[in-house]
């Protein structure tokens, strides 16, 4: 497990080039859940994410050894990448799934990195991109096992301990798992009574079914909307930090993240994609824990298609 000194020490670093993130009460969201809901505004970053912590953080420890890095990514993580790249001056290239939106593929380019188009889901994507690292001379950062990336993101976790001492729950969706790393590195670190909920997307449960089993298992594909958590296997490594670690796993529909969407954007003003809503969603689920307690529910990514947001709130408003 990654330690809070090394948290602290990567804060130290991002703070260099990144702001700390708005934690915000939420009215609506807390009477409604009958509890006191914080949101972590992670959509906030300079690319609308968390994932930009790892990335500044790994580039800023690496770049001097680096001539050129390669990735895969859904796309959060892509811009982290590629905005890191920027800052340090280093040659990125991205391999992105076929059904990553627009937007998403667009972004990564203008943050000066180049995209290849491979494969149906993250898992395939990461596969070709290793290999044509090895062809071409480039170092492959893996976006799920790189611990760099991990001591980066949990700097989100930190804050949020910082800026709400006596915090009770916390609910961080789980792709690949570098963000609930972070979130049990510090906060069962800090308090170890803290609860801290993982979220999967119904149709991307590697993570979850593996969970409750007890083992790393991989599932036939994905099917689900939620770019930021369409992985089809679970890793061995985040998986060995978080499964003694997190309280619990939960499973949320896409319609269920489709309506957390609006729910932010109604009730707090804020712009999430399925993802970045997945913990607002689990919330709903997890209702009876939470009660007349204080709540953080991360706001993980906001990159979002602005005609897909917008059928969205046609659709649930």
């Amino acid at each position: 497990m990654i330690t809070l000194d090394e948290v602290y020490r990567a804060k130290k670093i991002i703070r260099r080039h990144l702001q700390p993130t708005p934690l915000v009460y939420s009215r609506r969201l807390s009477r409604e859940l009958e509890a006191d809901v914080y949101l972590k505004l992670e959509n906030l970053n300079p690319t609308h994410s968390f994932k930009v912590r790892g990335g500044i953080y790994y580039m800023s420890v690496m770049h001097e050894r680096l001539r050129g890095v390669a990735t895969a990514s859904m796309g959060n993580h892509a811009q982290s990448v590629a905005y890191a790249g920027g800052v340090f001056d280093l040659a990125t290239v991205v391999v992105m799934p076929s059904w990553v939106s627009e937007v998403k593929r667009r972004a990564v380019e203008e943050l000066g990195a180049r995209v290849i188009i491979h494969g149906s889901y993250y898992d395939e994507a990461a596969e070709y991109a290793q290999k044509y690292a090895e062809e071409n001379g480039l170092t492959y950062l893996d976006a799920v096992n790189e611990e760099k990336l991990y001591r980066g993101v949990a700097t989100m976790h930190l804050e949020v301990v910082e800026a709400l001492p006596d915090v009770d729950v916390v609910v961080n969706p789980v792709g690949g798992g570098s963000g609930a790393v972070g979130a049990v590195a510090v906060y069962k670190t800090v308090n170890p009574s803290v609860r801290v909920y993982g979220v999967q997307a119904e149709g991307a449960q590697a993570f979850y079914q593996s969970f409750k089993l007890g083992k790393p298992l991989a599932t036939d594909g994905v099917n689900t909307r939620a770019e930021g958590l369409a992985v089809a296997k679970t890793y061995e490594k985040p998986f060995s930090l978080l499964k003694d670690r997190l309280d619990d796993v939960v499973l949320v529909s896409d319609e269920d993240m489709e309506k957390a969407v609006v729910k932010l954007l109604q009730y707090d003003r804020q712009v999430a994609e399925l993802a970045g809503a997945a913990s607002t969603a689990a919330a709903y689920k997890l209702a009876d824990r939470f009660r007349g307690r204080k709540v953080v529910l991360n706001v993980t990514g906001g990159n979002i298609d602005p005609r897909h947001l917008a059928q969205l709130v046609s659709r649930h408003y």
